[in-house]
């Protein structure tokens, strides 16, 4: 491929292809060869960064500010690491209303408050009218380690969860640009992670926040690190109501729909049950299930495998193409 394409930014295979191909050749060290959400580094400390492009900057259940914040924390969370100062960089389209900026401005202390964590540093450039879209926002974070993913812990019998409903952000996105012209009652699902943080040290052993790709995303990358097939059961996966109705009627599939509040988790057996309990007390997991486990039976090694409602199994594999740009 001679150009850079859409699907290069999707968080499916061709990221994959990407990252592994042409960035990992130029860059590779211990902290970045990992490829988690964060740079797990000396002194128990965690680094994240992360950009936001998001199209439009205001959505049902959000807005740019409260993403940037959200994602940062929550790619902080699912490392294992406490979030505790952000980095602020904004890059803004001349002809911005001061007003939008005031509000998005708003949103992110409001959303760092409730996070309790600090913006300690950033940076601001305005391009030509024209040389962006609005406002792009970039950020890093950093937090202190309460304990770190163990992939090469899981084994067969280990539960797969997730915190809750799936792809309310991917659809709150698509039909906030309404391309469809169609009424929905689904708000982006964006939200903090911080109940995760105490679950590792109570049988988690990997965790990761359903961003681009979606569900089956995921557990398609999780199938291939462990080298364990996995098994995810169609009716015990959480949608909402009104996201049932919506891809029904537009033909989409809600596994590769992403989320911006939402994690899968890889429990220990003997802990499933008490997590999952623990989940369900926590105010972003009430509606928590255990979707799925490793496997030694049904399927080959690398595999994620879906148990569909009819009784048939479906091979999940990554997003392949570029379902919605800039949903993040």
């Amino acid at each position: 491929m001679k150009q850079v394409s859409l699907e290069m930014g999707s968080g499916g295979r061709l990221m994959q292809d990407f990252i592994r191909d042409k960035l990992l050749p130029v860059f590779k060290n211990r902290y970045l060869q990992i490829l988690h959400d964060s740079a797990l580094l000396p002194n128990g400390l965690a680094l994240t960064t992360d950009s936001y492009t998001v199209d439009p900057i205001f959505f049902p259940g959000g807005d740019i500010g409260t993403l940037c914040v959200n994602g940062t924390v929550n790619d902080l969370v699912v490392s294992g690491a406490r979030p505790e100062y952000l980095s602020l960089a904004l890059i803004i389209e001349e002809g911005l209303e001061m007003a939008t900026l005031e509000k998005i401005l708003a949103s992110i202390k409001r959303t760092a408050s409730r996070n309790r964590v600090s913006i300690v540093t950033g940076d601001t450039k305005v391009v030509p009218r024209g040389q962006a879209d609005k406002i792009y926002i970039n950020t890093a974070g950093v937090g202190h380690l309460v304990g770190h993913p163990r992939p090469e812990k899981i084994k067969p019998g280990d539960k797969i969860l997730v915190t809750g409903p799936i792809g309310e952000h991917g659809l709150a996105i698509l039909l906030a640009r309404n391309n469809f012209r169609m009424s929905s009652r689904v708000r982006s699902d964006c939200g903090p992670l911080l109940f995760l943080l105490p679950l590792w040290k109570q049988g988690a052993l990997w965790m990761r926040d359903i961003t681009r790709g979606g569900l089956a995303t995921v557990l398609s990358e999780l199938a291939d690190k462990i080298n364990h097939p996995l098994l995810a059961e169609e009716e015990n996966i959480p949608l909402s109501r009104a996201l049932k109705g919506a891809v029904e009627i537009l033909g989409i599939d809600p596994l590769y729909l992403a989320c911006e509040g939402r994690a899968l988790l890889v429990v220990k057996e003997s802990e499933a049950r008490r997590v999952l309990n623990v989940l369900k007390k926590s105010s972003g997991g009430q509606q928590a299930a255990i979707i799925g486990e490793v496997q030694d039976k049904v399927g080959r090694k690398g595999e994620a495998l879906l148990r569909t409602s009819s009784g048939g199994l479906r091979l999940l594999e990554p997003l392949t193409s570029e379902l919605l740009p800039r949903i993040c």
